[in-house]
Parts: structure tokens; C-alpha cells; sequence
């Protein structure tokens, strides 16, 4: 069987890249490892028909490619949880504190916060997003962890432990693992007051649920995609085609590969024809190993305390934030995912709830429903976002996110920052090259 291109994966990526290569006229085929399409976005619902997002949720305006392919599809962006009333809260061992500062600030931290805050955009703004590796110290900046980094501006334990708890909110590794380049990198490509501002990052959602857009664009793809069908080998052939072998043993051809695998499972696949620079810049890539949890209840309960649902915490839970209407997602980071593998199976929800009822109360032990997704572990994600850590930046090189035709490459991990819009950004970047080199 012959086709024009062959994208491996129907993840949001995969999916973006063949519906504009379909829309362009060629013969494109989506193979997918895994029974459904979406990758890691996932919806389920509740017995009273509300959606349970079990993967990723939340863009923010900066994120273009993900709103136009959104509006593109008949769908619908409001506001996410960061419209939500009520304080953020904030939990370590020594207590839980709701609001601004934080419970652990003493004299003198909120302004060393705010300067350093103010310091770390202005070294933002001398980075180019599209091409970190120009900068002059970029070498020096890559090895330097954002930990490091702050404490060599002064900014003291206290202001440190905030920026710690914050990234292990977002699950992307601590910021004494994370790359001083590869933090401010991603704060020039959306930038804000903060070292992550929530309303640019995360302040919209689509109505419908996010899965939704994974399975509308599936829809519209109907008999070019095949699931069930993991790819074990890839031989690409710069003037004969490329051929790509499924598990079970058959063997498909293509004048074109688009590789929209995470960079974790694309390990395990045997690529040929591919220049070695390419395939070690991917190959150097990493995923930070996390897992998402969601509990769904009656009512929102929190609001009744006068929290929004949002937190950032140091126990195996790195945050939690309302997703919808009486439902609360979790994130657990890398530095804690150890820790939840190690309880037994069967406790692990029992565990996690407790800690989200330290923080809202123990309405929080009576969910009407629990989801757990052990991304790092899942053999078809291993990991969640892109994790940079110290001199990976440079590991990986300036042939990040470039192509190698007729072996071409998306995915949330191919943009700055990974995440939804960088698996539409970069799915769709990938169909036009291939359909310009025809």
C-alpha cells in the first residue's frame, strides 16, 4: 500500500499536520500505537453529561495556532480557571496558607521576589525564542540552573522555595534541574510579569473539552487513520520513498514520514536514512516524567472557603486547579512521581485525595469520580511537557524542530515550550514543508 505521506501518531500533532495535508490533496495515512486518537489530551464524562478533561486543557492567548485551529473547527474558547474567585493556596509541611505571600515570606522577600522577577524578564528580553543558541552567553546560561541563578542575584531561601514550588506546579522539573536558557527562552516566547503568568499561559479552554479537538479533526480525517498500529521501524529513502513497519509485521511506503511521536517513544522506533545530527538532536530530548489526576464532585466546594481551586503544594500533588464546574485536576511533578508509583496501586487515590483535602477540606475525600494518568510510565507518552535541564538546550542544538526531508517533525516538544499550542504550531508547520517540497 502506497501513500504520499505517513504520520506516525494521532495525537494533537499528528492529527494538525494530516488534516492540512489532506486539505493540500495528498494521500495521507495517521497510524496511532493506541486504540483512540488524542494522545494526551482524553475526555470522559460523568452520568450527568459534564466532561472530564483527562489530559491537557488550558492555552492562553499568545497560543495562536491552537485558537485559529479551534475557531477553525466550529468551537468554542471562554475563559478558563483563572476567572475563578477566590485565592490561590499554598501547601508545604509546615502549613497550608491562602493568598499573597506566602506563608513561609518574612521582611525583605516580597521585594527580593519582585527584583527578581524583574531581573529574570530583562534577561528574557535579550533572548530570541527562535534561535536561543545566537545569544552570546548562551552556553553559560544553559548550564546554569534557574536555582543557582537565583540565588546568585540574591534573591534569598525564601524567594528560591517560591520559585520551586511554582515549577513543580507546572510539572516540568525543579528549578534547580531546569536550564537558566531554556526558562527565560520560554518566558520570551510568551512573556508576562511573572515567571509564568497563568492568564497568558493557561486563561482559556475550550467548551466543548479540548479532546474535542483531537476528535473533530479525526472525524474529518475518516479512513485515514488507523489505530491499534504502534511502528517498530522507519527507513527513509531520500529518492525511493520512505517505508515504515507496523508491529505486527506489515510494511507501509510513502514518499513522506512526519514524525509526530514524543521524543521518548520516538526512541524506541529504528530510524533510517535520517542524518545522525537530526536523529541525536531528538534523540537528546526529554520529557519530564509526571502524572495528571482529576476528581470530580457534586459542587465546587472550595469556592465556600474563599479559594479558587488553584494551588501549588510540595506533597506528591504539585498543584491542583478547577477545570470545570466541580471538577479539580492535579498534576503530580517529576520530583515526586517516584513517590507515587511506590504506594500500592490500590492507595494511590486514597493518598492523593487526602491531600487534596488538606487543602479544601473533606468534602475532598468523597469524589464522584477519580482519574489517574501515569504519563511518564504510559509506553506511548513517557513524560509530559519538554524538561530542559541544565545543558540540554545546547545538547540538542539548533536542529531542534528542523526537518530532515522526507523525514519531517512536530509536536508539543518541537516548540519552545511544548504543550498544546506547540503540537498545533508545529503540526501544521510540518504539512506546509512537506507540501512545498511537493
Amino acid at each position: 500500500m502506497n501513500h504520499d505521506v505517513i504520520v506516525l501518531g494521532a495525537g494533537l500533532a499528528g492529527l494538525a499536520a494530516a488534516r492540512d495535508l489532506a486539505a493540500g490533496g495528498a494521500d495521507v495515512l495517521v497510524v496511532e500505537a493506541r486504540d483512540r486518537v488524542g494522545g494526551r489530551v482524553e475526555q470522559t464524562a460523568l452520568p450527568d453529561g459534564r466532561l472530564v478533561q483527562l489530559g491537557g486543557e488550558v492555552v492562553g492567548r499568545a497560543h495562536t495556532a491552537y485558537t485559529a485551529l479551534v475557531a477553525e473547527l466550529g468551537l468554542t474558547l471562554v475563559p478558563s480557571y483563572v476567572a475563578e474567585p477566590g485565592a490561590l493556596v499554598r501547601a508545604t509541611p509546615e502549613g497550608v496558607s491562602a493568598g499573597d505571600p506566602p506563608h513561609w515570606f518574612g521582611a525583605g522577600d516580597d521585594a527580593r521576589h519582585r527584583e527578581a522577577c524583574a531581573a529574570f524578564a530583562a534577561l528574557a528580553r535579550t533572548v530570541d525564542p527562535a534561535d536561543p543558541w545566537s545569544h552570546p552567553e548562551a552556553a553559560a546560561l544553559d548550564r546554569l540552573s534557574v536555582g543557582d541563578w537565583l540565588r546568585a542575584t540574591g534573591a534569598g531561601p525564601a524567594v528560591v522555595r517560591l520559585w520551586e514550588i511554582g515549577q513543580l506546579a507546572l510539572a516540568d522539573g525543579s528549578c534547580e534541574r531546569t536550564s537558566l536558557l531554556a526558562a527565560v527562552r520560554k518566558h520570551a516566547a510568551v512573556p508576562g510579569d511573572a515567571p509564568y503568568a497563568y492568564e497568558a499561559w493557561e486563561g482559556l479552554r475550550v467548551a466543548e473539552g479540548s479532546a474535542t479537538v483531537a476528535l473533530r479533526m479525526a472525524a474529518g480525517l475518516a479512513g485515514r487513520v488507523r489505530t491499534g498500529s504502534p511502528v517498530v521501524s522507519v527507513a527513509v529513502r531520500r529518492h525511493g520513498g520512505c517505508s515504515v513497519r507496523l508491529a505486527g509485521g506489515e510494511t507501509l511506503t510513502a514518499g513522506a514520514v512526519v514524525s509526530a511521536l514524543p521524543a521518548g517513544p520516538l526512541r524506541a522506533v529504528a530510524v533510517s536514512g535520517v542524518p545522525e545530527e537530526r536523529l541525536d538532536s531528538l534523540h537528546r530530548q526529554r520529557h519530564a516524567v509526571a502524572a495528571k489526576f482529576t476528581a470530580a464532585y457534586e459542587r465546587p466546594f472550595w469556592r465556600a472557603a474563599g479559594r479558587s481551586g488553584l494551588s501549588e503544594s510540595e506533597g506528591v500533588l504539585g498543584s491542583t486547579w478547577p477545570q470545570s464546574q466541580g471538577v479539580l485536576s492535579a498534576l503530580v511533578p517529576p520530583e515526586r512521581y517516584g513517590v507515587l508509583l511506590g504506594a500500592p496501586p490500590g492507595s494511590r487515590t486514597a493518598g492523593l485525595l487526602a491531600e487534596v483535602a488538606r487543602l479544601y477540606g473533606d468534602e475532598a475525600l468523597r469524589p464522584l469520580a477519580c482519574h489517574l494518568r501515569l504519563w511518564g510510565t504510559d509506553p506511548w507518552t513517557l513524560g509530559y511537557v519538554t524538561q530542559w535541564a541544565p545543558g540540554d538546550v545546547m545538547a540538542v542544538g539548533p536542529a531542534h524542530g528542523t526537518h530532515a526531508p522526507p523525514f519531517y517533525v512536530c509536536g508539543s516538544d518541537q516548540w519552545v515550550a511544548g504543550y498544546m499550542e506547540g503540537a498545533v504550531r508545529t503540526g501544521r508547520a510540518a504539512a506546509e514543508e512537506v507540501l512545498r517540497h511537493g
